[in-house]
C-alpha cells in the first residue's frame, strides 16, 4: 500500500472547497458523471482510431445508492485509469498557492472548480470519504483502489476488478444524507445530464401493477443521447421539434411558434435550437428557459450574461464547448467568445423575424400578437436589433389591419398631417371604452391604432424619437397621441384654434360652477378650463395630457421613473363654449345671478387696478403704515364668488348630469357616482 500526500500547497484546501462551494454543492454528481462520460467518449476515440483494438461491451455510466453502507457510486466502463494516471490526475492539484486561491475566490464558489480542475474534488462537499477503484483498458496494468477522507493524506493500492472503467464511491456525510435518497438524485441526473452522449443509468424502471409501482427488470435511463439539437437540419422534421420542446418543457402546454436550429462550427462552436414561445404579457413567466450546455452537460438556465435580456424570453438549448462549464458571470460578461455567440443569436433570431415576414406575410401577422412583447422589448434594449426589426415590427389597427411604420405612415400623412405639418397617429388602448372618440375620429376619416401592449407605450415614445430629423421627409415631428385624450378638432388641428369671447364674469360663472361639482380624491387632481370647440363636439369632456400620462404608465416598467407612478393623475375637465347647452346654461346662471355678484366683481375690478398702480410705485411705506396685501384681499372677494356659484351647481341637475357624461365617456364614473347619474338620468326623462 502506497501513503501519500496530495498535491497541494496547503493542508486547508479540503475545508476551502467544502465551505465556498457550499452553496452549489449539488454540482458534485454532475462533475463526476462528467469525468465517467469524458472517459467513456476517449474509449470511443481509441476503438475508432484502432488503438484500442477490445471490445466497448456495456458502455453505460450507472448511479448506485447503498442506503445500509451510505454510500453513492458512480461507475463507468470507459478508459479506466492506470496507478501513474491517478497519480497525475487525482494526487497533483496545481494551483499557486492556497492563500491566494482562496482570497481570489473565496466569493466566485462558481469560479473555482472550472478554474483550478477540482471537478473530482467537488465530492468532498457532500462526502467524508471517496474511494476509486480503477481498470485501465490497457491490460497490462493492474487495477488501482485510491481513498482519502477529506484531507491532503491518500491511500493508494492494487487491487482487484472484474471489469474496465472506474467506479467512484462516496460515503455520503450525514449532512448531507438527502444524496442517498432515490427522488433528489434521479431529479439531479434530469437536470444536469438529461441529455449526455452516453446512456445514464440509475436504478430500475417502474410500473404499475395490482395498485401500485413495481420494477420492471429493465434499467432506468434517465437521458436521451441524441438530442435533436445535436443532429443535422435536414436530418429533422417539424413534429421532431415540436416533441423535442415537449421533452425540454412536460408542463408547457402551448406549442411553440416556430423555431431555429442553430449550428456553427467558425470562428466558434455552437449548436441548439431556440423556440418562440407564446409572449401575452408578464415577462417573468417566460424568463430563464433557455438551458445553456457544454458538449452537453447542463450547465446553466440562467443565460442572461450570454444573450441579451429580451433574448432570456424565447425557450429552448444553446451548447457550445466555447463556454466553459464553471466560470464566474464577470467571466462571461467579459469573454469574447460569449459576447461572438451572442451576436450571433441575435443575428439569426433577426434573420428569422425576417424571412417568416417575407416568406409568408399572412401568417406572421397572426403571429404577430404573440412575439410582439419580444420584437418590442428587443428594439426598446437594443439598438442594432431595432435597426434589423423595423421593417417587420407591426402596427395594428382597430379594424385589425397590420402595417409597418413606414406603410402606415404612408396611409394616414394625407389626413392625419396637422397644420404645422407634424404627422398625428391616433391610438387607443382599449377600443370598447373609447368607442364614441373613435367613432368621432373615424367621420373625419382618420384611422386608429389599437395599443394594448405591455410595451407599447415605450414602442411609442422610441418610434416617435427616432423619427426626429431623419431626413427631409422628417423634419416635422411623429407624435402618438390617444384618441380619447381630448375632442378629435384639438387632437389633429387643422387651423388655429378659436379664441374664447367672454366676460370675466361669464368665465367665472362656468369655472366656478363646474368646479364645484367635481370628484374629490387623493389620487386625481381636476382643473376647469374653457375652450370654443364647435357646436358639434360634446358640451363637456375631459382631457389628459399625454405625455404625462405616458411618464406615469412606463414608470412601471422602468427603473428611476416611480416618482411618475405615485403622482395624481391630472385631468383638464373641458368646457366646450360653443355648444348651445353650455350656451344655454350659461344664460340660466346669468339670469339667476342677476344683479347679487355685481358690488363683488366691482370691489375685485377696483382692487386690480390698485394692485397694478402699486407695482409702478417704488416708495415703501411709511413708518406705523402696513403694506395692503392686496392679492390676498383679491383671492377672498373671488372666494366668496366662487362659492355663490358652487352653491348654486349643488342643486343644478342639468349640471351634474354634464360633469357625470364627461366622467361616464372616459370611463370613470363608478360607484355611487354611477347610480346617482342613472337614477338622474331617469328623472329628467
Amino acid at each position: 500500500m502506497n501513503k501519500g500526500n496530495i498535491g497541494v500547497t496547503s493542508d486547508n484546501i479540503f475545508p476551502v472547497i467544502k465551505k465556498f462551494l457550499y452553496s452549489d454543492h449539488e454540482i458534485f454528481l454532475r462533475e463526476l458523471i462528467s469525468n465517467a462520460v469524458d472517459a467513456t467518449q476517449k474509449l470511443k476515440t481509441l476503438s475508432t482510431a484502432g488503438t484500442f483494438k477490445g471490445e466497448l461491451g456495456d458502455l453505460r455510466v450507472r448511479v448506485r445508492i447503498d442506503k445500509d453502507k451510505k454510500t453513492l457510486t458512480v461507475s463507468d466502463h470507459g478508459i479506466g485509469m492506470t496507478a501513474d494516471e491517478v497519480n497525475r490526475y487525482i494526487n497533483q492539484i496545481a494551483f499557486s498557492g492556497a492563500e491566494e486561491f482562496v482570497n481570489q475566490y473565496k466569493d466566485k464558489a462558481e469560479a473555482i472548480i472550472g478554474h483550478f480542475g477540482l471537478g473530482f474534488y467537488s465530492a468532498f462537499m457532500v462526502a467524508d470519504k471517496v474511494e476509486i477503484f480503477s481498470q485501465s483498458y490497457n491490460d497490462e496494468a493492474k487495477a488501482v483502489h485510491w481513498s482519502c477522507e477529506g484531507n491532503p493524506e491518500y491511500q493508494m493500492e492494487e487491487t482487484i476488478k472484474a471489469d474496465r472503467g472506474t467506479d467512484v464511491v462516496l460515503h455520503i456525510n450525514d449532512e448531507f444524507s438527502q444524496y442517498l435518497e432515490d427522488a433528489t438524485i434521479e431529479g439531479l441526473l434530469k437536470k444536469y445530464c438529461k441529455f449526455l452522449p452516453v446512456e445514464i443509468a440509475f436504478g430500475m424502471k417502474k410500473e404499475w401493477k395490482d395498485g401500485k409501482q413495481v420494477e420492471t427488470g429493465e434499467e432506468n435511463i434517465v437521458n436521451n443521447t441524441n438530442p435533436a439539437w445535436t443532429r443535422k437540419p435536414a436530418d429533422l422534421k417539424e413534429e421532431d421539434y415540436k416533441s423535442f420542446y415537449r421533452e425540454l418543457y412536460p408542463m408547457q402546454f402551448d406549442e411553440p411558434l416556430f423555431h431555429i436550429h442553430l449550428n456553427v462550427d467558425y470562428p466558434f462552436h455552437l449548436t441548439g435550437i431556440l423556440y418562440f414561445p407564446k409572449i401575452k404579457n408578464n415577462l417573468d413567466v417566460h424568463r430563464n428557459k433557455i438551458q445553456l450546455y457544454c458538449n452537453q452537460v447542463f450547465v446553466t438556465d440562467e443565460v442572461a450574461n450570454i444573450v441579451p435580456e429580451y433574448l432570456t424570453l424565447l425557450h429552448g438549448v444553446i451548447d457550445s464547448p466555447d463556454i466553459p462549464l464553471n466560470v464566474s458571470r464577470s467571466y462571461l460578461q467579459s469573454d469574447n467568445n460569449v459576447k461572438k455567440i451572442s451576436s450571433h443569436i441575435t443575428k439569426k433570431v433577426a434573420d428569422k423575424l425576417a424571412e417568416l415576414y417575407k416568406n409568408d406575410r399572412a401568417d406572421f401577422e397572426k403571429k404577430w400578437d404573440d412575439i410582439k412583447l419580444f420584437i418590442q422589448f428587443g428594439m426598446l434594449s437594443d439598438e442594432k436589433f431595432y435597426d434589423r426589426a423595423i421593417g417587420f415590427a407591426l402596427l395594428k389597427n382597430i379594424d385589425k389591419q397590420y402595417f409597418t411604420l413606414d406603410e402606415y405612415k404612408a396611409k394616414v400623412k394625407e389626413a392625419q398631417t396637422d397644420k404645422n405639418g407634424d404627422l398625428i397617429l391616433l391610438y387607443t388602448q382599449d377600443a370598447d371604452a373609447s368607442y364614441t372618440y373613435i367613432q368621432r375620429a373615424k367621420e373625419k376619416g382618420y384611422d386608429v391604432l389599437l395599443m394594448d401592449g405591455e410595451f407599447d407605450v415605450h414602442a411609442m415614445s422610441q418610434f416617435e424619437q427616432k423619427a426626429m430629423g431623419e431626413g427631409e421627409e422628417e423634419k416635422h415631428a411623429l407624435r402618438f397621441v390617444r384618441v380619447d385624450s381630448d375632442v378629435i378638432e384639438n387632437l389633429i388641428l387643422k387651423e388655429d384654434k378659436v379664441a374664447v369671447n367672454l366676460t370675466t364674469e361669464e368665465e367665472d360663472a362656468l369655472r366656478y360652477t363646474f368646479e364645484g361639482l367635481l370628484p374629490k380624491s387623493d389620487k386625481a387632481n381636476y382643473v376647469v378650463s374653457l375652450e370654443n370647440v364647435s357646436a358639434d363636439a360634446l358640451p363637456v369632456f375631459l382631457t389628459q395630457n399625454e405625455w404625462m400620462r405616458r411618464m406615469k404608465e412606463m414608470s412601471a416598467h422602468q427603473q428611476g421613473m416611480s416618482f411618475y407612478g405615485q403622482m395624481p393623475d391630472s385631468y383638464n375637465l373641458v368646457v366646450n363654449i360653443a355648444h348651445p347647452k353650455v350656451q344655454a346654461l350659461l344664460a340660466d346662471l346669468k339670469a339667476a345671478t342677476g344683479n347679487s355678484l355685481d358690488d363683488l366683481n366691482q370691489q375685485v375690478e377696483a382692487l386690480r387696478k390698485e394692485q397694478a398702480a402699486e407695482k409702478d410705485k417704488k416708495d415703501e411705506p411709511k413708518e406705523g403704515e402696513e403694506k395692503r396685501d392686496l392679492t390676498k384681499e383679491i383671492a377672498a372677494l373671488r372666494e366668496q364668488i366662487k362659492k355663490h356659484y358652487t352653491d348654486k351647481a349643488a342643486d343644478n341637475d342639468k349640471v351634474s348630469q354634464l360633469v357625470d357624461i364627461a366622467l361616464l365617456a372616459s370611463g370613470m364614473l363608478k360607484g355611487e357616482a354611477l347610480a346617482k347619474f342613472v337614477n338622474r338620468s331617469v328623472e329628467l326623462l
